[in-house]
This record gives C-alpha cells, structure tokens and sequence, in this order.
C-alpha cells in the first residue's frame, strides 16, 4: 500500500465513509493478485483506523463485541495491499494478501455454499481442519 497515511488523511477518509446505524461499514476481502472473493465482515471506524496504520486487516467482531485483526488466533493474516470505498462510500473493498485460509471453516474463501443443478452444493472442501488453527 505504499508509505504510511497521515492521521490526516486516515481521519478524512473515516469521515468520508458512510457506516450503518450500528457504526459498521460492510468489507469485502479480495485477494489482490488473482481477483478471489475470500470473505465479507464489519468495520468500525477504529478497524478502518488500524488497517490504515498497520497494512494488517482489523474487523470489527459483532459476536465478541470487539475489535480483532485477521490471524490474531489462527495466524492466517491479511496483509493490505489497497484500501478501497464504492461511490455511494458504504462498501469497503480490501485487496489484500491471504496467508492461509480466509474462512474459519478451514476453506479457502467464505463462498463455498452454490446452487448447481438445482442443488445445494457445497462446492470447496477445507483445506485445513480448523481445530488445528482455531486454539
């Protein structure tokens, strides 16, 4: 992503995203290099503030009410490649560098549920089992 921002900068684009009544923004994971959707999870605006500063992903966690950074306990990090916002600034778009697996379910990505001949289809199996990354 380059040189770090200024807090400047980092406080202008916080305030130039638009989050949802709960102060969430939608952010959608994408590994820079080969265009995989790998996941979708919340922001607040401190998650926005640390992946700006750190280059390492920070989702805001709506089950443990808490800030976390991607890998914190399984070690499969993102690292921010490009920080990116849609027109209307309520979508985040995360390019990214996956090391690992992105889905706590030991898959790839989070997109392995798909309707193929009028099925449902689970379409990925895990790569790792997520007992051996989730302690």
């Amino acid at each position: 992503m380059g040189s770090p921002l200024s807090a400047k900068t980092v406080d202008t684009i916080i305030d130039t995203l638009k989050f949802n009544g709960d102060g969430l923004v939608p952010a959608i994971a994408q590994q820079h290099d080969s265009g995989e959707i790998l996941m979708m999870a919340w922001m607040n605006d401190d998650a926005v503030r640390e992946t700006l500063d750190t280059h390492l992903v920070y989702y805001w966690s709506r089950s443990r009410n808490r800030l976390w950074r991607k890998g914190e306990t399984s070690g499969q990090t993102q690292q921010l490649i490009d920080f990116r916002w849609d027109c209307d600034a309520d979508t985040l778009l995360l390019m990214v560098d996956q090391l690992g697996v992105a889905c706590h379910t030991g898959r790839r990505n989070c997109f392995f549920n798909a309707v193929r001949d009028s099925e449902i289809t689970t379409i990925a199996a895990p790569d790792v089992n997520p007992e051996d990354i989730y302690r």
